[in-house]
């Protein structure tokens, strides 16, 4: 397939597994992930997770009703590709941006619970060596220490998740144990698209550069826990392509470690440090079919200045070079909305989709429907009409007011479609 600068049509539906009409200048939607869970939802979560468990049953019956719930709504809000909100994901609480990779802990075996988030060790790179620090000691925070220390200032102290995360430590050989989670999340997810008369959808998976993001006192090296990571979770991405579903593989770490090194480092030894990461999850790909596997990346959910954050430019390479179909990343986001320049100069590589944010989580402002249909048209004029849809910066669950995360979806679909006519 041409890479096409200024041919504009619809993706042909062979080209990326979507069932949806097609007819010229048909632009396609999807969104991040994380979806806003019910209010009963996050309560039994947050039951469960204090040790006063409804039995499994009654359990996994409200969350398959959620999910065919969501499933629907996305259905009825116009989004094309929808997923199944991350809802077995579980938070106990409406406020939570770390529910997409807090999940894993309960699915990896090997691991013991460790240290708050936030009371980790700071740890610096010293003699060449590239070392993450801790969460507490980002360069973010440290710049703008009173603004984050400031409970009125609106900027999030708590990015991981909800308050008092503990972040695991690996004492034995990594295990992938989610076995019945997972296959309980898609059922879920495969039962509710059938309802819905939806013939496609995708569920979101973490990728290993994020999740080895805890701590390891069993592998001798970091690039040897990476690839114990890569694969026990392989396990679970078999699990959702074989099921005939796309998996989304979240991997914020690759843009936001860089705020987590201290000193900074040069580009070129981060883009080192990163591609250790690719290539232990393009090894945990190895042999599933690219054409149903999607990238996401981005510098974090959390409402903060962000003036540390790495440019798309200089990792742009590094995202391409992971093994899948299409990658999804913030283009919304005021910090990062101008990098849609990029693609004038990187060419993207045959048959490759890109899933620009184009509604953001990081405001409760709803973007305005002319503006989405602007920022989507951008990308098409660069790469094609075939090689867009339009998504969402990050997942929404947990970011924004429910009312507000739905507005942003419609103004999302309503966006695409002002773009389709304009093509």
């Amino acid at each position: 397939m041409a890479i096409l600068s200024h041919t504009l049509r619809a993706p042909p539906r062979a080209r990326y597994p979507l069932a949806v009409p097609s007819s010229a200048h048909r632009l396609l939607t999807t969104h991040a992930g994380s979806l806003p869970r019910p209010d009963d939802l996050i309560e039994l979560n947050r039951a469960r997770q204090s040790g006063d468990a409804p039995d499994e049953r009654t359990y996994q019956e409200r969350l398959r009703a959620a999910v065919a719930d969501v499933v629907r709504r996305q259905r009825e809000v116009g989004i094309d590709l929808p997923g199944d909100g991350e809802y077995g994901k579980a938070m106990g609480q409406r406020v939570n941006y770390g529910a997409w990779w807090s999940y894993s802990f309960q699915r990896l075996g090997g691991l013991t619970l460790g240290t708050e988030l936030y009371r980790l060790p700071p740890r610096r790179s010293e003699g060449g060596e590239v070392r993450l620090t801790s969460f507490s000691d980002r360069r973010d925070r440290q710049r703008f220490a009173a603004a984050y220390a400031d409970p009125q200032s609106g900027v999030s102290t708590n990015p991981g998740g909800g308050p008092g995360m503990r972040i695991p430590v690996c004492v034995a050989p990594l295990t992938y144990t989610g076995q019945a989670a997972i296959r309980a999340d898609i059922d879920h997810l495969t039962a509710a698209l059938r309802a819905a008369g939806i013939a496609q959808g995708f569920m979101t998976s973490i990728a290993p550069g994020s999740a080895s993001r805890i701590g390891n006192e069993h592998y001798r090296t970091e690039e040897e826990f990476i690839y114990a990571c890569a694969d026990a979770m392989r396990e679970e991405y078999k699990a959702i392509v074989d099921a005939g579903l796309i998996l989304q593989l979240d991997d914020p770490a690759i843009a936001e470690n860089w705020d987590m090194i201290n000193p900074a480092p040069s580009p070129e030894a981060y883009r080192k440090f990163s591609m250790i990461r690719v290539e232990a999850l393009n090894h945990a790909l190895r042999g599933l079919p690219a054409e149903r596997i999607r990238f996401h990346l981005c510098w974090g959910s959390w409402h903060g200045p962000h003036v540390t954050d790495i440019p798309l430019r200089d990792i742009v390479e590094v995202m391409l070079a992971v093994n899948c179909r299409a990658y999804s990343f913030e283009a919304a986001n005021v910090r990062h909305e101008h990098e849609w320049r990029v693609w004038q100069d990187v060419k993207l590589p045959e048959g490759k989709v890109l899933i620009p944010g184009v509604v953001s989580h990081a405001t409760n402002v709803v973007e305005h429907p002319e503006l989405v249909a602007d920022r989507i048209v951008r990308f098409v004029r660069l790469v094609g009409c075939d090689h867009v849809m339009a998504g969402t910066d990050c997942g929404l669950g947990g970011r924004v007011h429910p009312e507000i995360a739905w507005a942003k979806l419609e103004s999302l679909v309503e966006g695409a479609a002002l773009a389709s006519k304009q093509l």
